[in-house]
């Protein structure tokens, strides 16, 4: 699995959390400066915002994000925190479109008739429970990332909301660092990156 250089993402309870997996120059001074605080754990260093109003935090990873793109396109973002618009100002409890990580799998749930299409046309298939899809099969890591991002890409298109439950309840449930792979195979070039949509 290629280990993207940053990973934004958010706890069940409200946490906006960023994990750089390589060294950022100005990272460190970008993050706080943004309101995120630095904690060590497990290891390596985990920015935090606490949870606040939805606006504030899309705000504030909007900015961390557009500093961070001066060094790196290597960034997934899958937090539900920061999906914030003037046209839904709140992240919906009971999105149009959900999908929950879990075990190394992920499984998708479609709240509308158009959430349901575009998971079809991205070849997620109903689950046997009939209320749930599953994304194609044979898919490692990365591929089943690059399935929800694109899906998510798709329904934001549509203006469709959509959360992301990444099964991590708190902050110090966020897991520890994963292992990066050679310098020969982390030459290649990246996953394309999952950026957050401002409308």
């Amino acid at each position: 699995m290629t280990i993207p250089d940053v990973f934004i993402g958010s706890t069940d309870d409200g946490h906006t959390f960023v994990v750089l997996n390589r060294r950022i120059r100005a990272a460190d001074q970008l993050l706080t400066e943004a309101g995120f605080l630095a904690r060590e754990h497990l290891g390596r260093t985990v920015y935090l915002l606490p949870p606040g109003t939805a606006q504030d935090a899309h705000e504030r990873a909007e900015t961390v994000m557009d500093g961070l793109l001066a060094h790196t396109y290597d960034l997934v973002d899958l937090s539900w925190t920061t999906r914030w618009s003037p046209d839904t100002p709140v992240p919906a409890a009971d999105p149009d479109l959900g999908f929950q990580f879990a075990d190394g799998t992920v499984t998708a749930t479609a709240g509308t008739d158009a959430a349901r299409s575009i998971l079809e046309q991205h070849h997620f298939a109903l689950a046997a429970d009939g209320s749930s899809y599953r994304p194609p099969p044979g898919l490692d890591q990365n591929g089943l990332l690059r399935a929800v991002t694109a899906a998510e890409t798709h329904a934001y298109t549509h203006g469709l909301s959509v959360r992301f439950d990444l099964g991590i309840p708190t902050p110090a449930d966020i897991p520890s660092a994963p292992h990066r792979r050679s310098t020969a195979v982390a030459s290649k070039p990246p996953a394309p990156a999952a950026r957050r949509h401002t409308r």
